[in-house]
């Protein structure tokens, strides 16, 4: 039986969720109050003479300032013989310039009392910095003189390599890594979303020549946004940047970067990862999702929120309040420029490994199959919101949630927008969503554990099994 004939039969005869049984609350419990509209940042917008995007968002208050310096292309502008590269241009463009070696950037980031760093993704490469008001001018110093002057010095490149190989053979033991790997690869095929991190041969390959070719193919003002957000004067931080940043040149020939929307790929059998010896099954279910520019993506937040997103969420009250399968389920909408990415995560006790998986599908198309109630899309708004809001009393994450919007090629006022759309859907918006996205036929389904257990387990569903490439 293929894995949408089961899914068939679980909606179909699937047990109660706990969410089916919830006790009622105290009577005297009063109403919720108006949601209030997210005080969404002012943004700045302007842009220096050799294309670099500047949005500066002036708050005043505590005393500290945040910089996140995006640059298009992550995994997406790694050579095909390479993969992960980006990940080692983010550990090395800090450790050193034409005037600084690495010892001295960090004492100076340290001495303006913050940090430096940086680190890659998907679609692009972030170095960030936090620093007290009083020395924001030496941070945007520092973030120019990397961007534009970065060394790669033979020693401080020989270190990263060996730190990322060791953290690659550390993530190689664990099952959290080992399951999303498998699963992006049977997502996206050869596409460079597929990608999560660099192999020991790509680490093993690369050069300080490598990195420097590659860093002026990519370290481009024409391709790169700065934020600041924080306390600072608008006029004297737009002097500071045109200062620091005016001289940085796009050079050569910029690194193409792959895009376009990775065709939709659905295996149709479990995918074992095995890892003899384990006591637990780590499930890894994914489907494509929207983008975050989709129309209904507001309506997929709250839809994921209620189905796993959130602590009081149908999965977590049902397998881990409920039935105690697991202590920490969970559900996301990841997301990318060209593919968003539905995921459902668990760990599990191996004695409950096929108890664990017929619940989660259940869960998956009942939100499916069913509308959900008005107070549950309302409190899954209201977390959605209330999250947000605490998140943006950062200032370092108002500066990377306004880069991530750039980079998804959405102007600054769309996490306002954002805030409002999702406070405005409804619950037959929900249904439609769920309906997209959810069904459990859609999933392609990754578990990491012990192989004997796992084929065991999920035998009587029928299913077909194939081992991770």
């Amino acid at each position: 039986m293929k894995i949408e004939s089961f899914a068939l039969a679980v909606v179909l005869c699937g047990t109660a969720s706990a969410a089916d049984k919830e006790p009622a609350l105290p009577k005297d419990l009063p109403p919720y109050g108006a949601m209030k509209p997210l005080a969404a940042p002012r943004v700045i917008q302007r842009k220096l003479a050799n294309g670099l995007t500047v949005w500066l968002v002036p708050e005043s208050g505590f005393p500290k300032v945040a910089f996140a310096l995006k640059l298009r292309g992550g995994y997406t502008a790694d050579p095909k013989d390479r993969p992960g590269f980006a990940d080692l241009l983010a550990a090395t463009v800090t450790q050193g310039t034409a005037s600084r070696s690495a010892k001295q950037v960090a004492e100076e980031i340290a001495s303006a009392g913050g940090d430096l760093s940086a680190s890659a993704g998907a679609d692009s490469i972030l170095v960030d910095a936090s620093v007290l008001s009083s020395r924001a001018n030496k941070a945007v110093e520092l973030l120019a003189d990397v961007a534009g002057h970065a060394a790669f010095a033979d020693q401080e490149v020989a270190i990263a390599k060996s730190n990322l190989s060791a953290s690659l053979e550390a993530d190689e033991a664990s099952p959290a890594f080992l399951g999303r790997r498998a699963l992006y690869r049977a997502l996206f095929g050869n596409h460079p979303y597929a990608v999560i991190s660099p192999t020991q041969d790509s680490i093993t390959q690369t050069t300080p020549a490598d990195l420097r070719r590659e860093y002026a193919r990519r370290f481009r003002p024409d391709r790169a946004l700065l934020v600041a957000a924080g306390d600072f004067s608008e006029s004297a931080m737009e002097s500071t940047i045109e200062r620091a940043f005016g001289s940085w040149k796009a050079e050569g020939e910029a690194a193409p970067i792959e895009s376009g929307k990775p065709a939709a790929v659905i295996s149709k059998a479990v995918i074992v990862v095995p890892r003899p010896g384990s006591v637990q099954t780590a499930f890894y279910l994914g489907t494509l999702g929207p983008t975050r520019p989709a129309p209904d993506y507001a309506a997929a937040r709250v839809a994921n929120a209620i189905y796993g997103g959130m602590f009081g969420s149908r999965l977590v009250n049902n397998i881990r309040e409920d039935k105690g399968y697991t202590y920490s389920p969970g559900a996301a909408i990841l997301l990318n420029h060209d593919a968003g990415i539905v995921l459902t995560r668990a760990d599990v006790r191996n004695a409950v490994t096929g108890a664990s998986f017929n619940e989660i599908v259940y869960e998956l198309n009942r939100m499916a199959t069913t509308a959900p109630g008005t107070d549950e899309v309302e409190h899954a708004k209201r977390y959605l919101l209330g999250s947000l809001a605490i998140q943006l009393q950062s200032r370092g994450a108002v500066a990377r949630q306004l880069a991530n919007l750039w980079i998804d090629s959405l102007p600054p006022d769309a996490l306002a927008s954002q805030a409002e759309q999702i406070a405005k859907v409804t619950p037959a918006e929900v249904q439609a969503v769920a309906r997209k996205y959810f069904p459990a036929w859609r999933m392609t389904v990754v578990a990491v554990g012990d192989e004997k257990v796992i084929r065991e387990e999920l035998a009587p569903f029928g299913l077909e099994f194939k081992n991770a490439q």
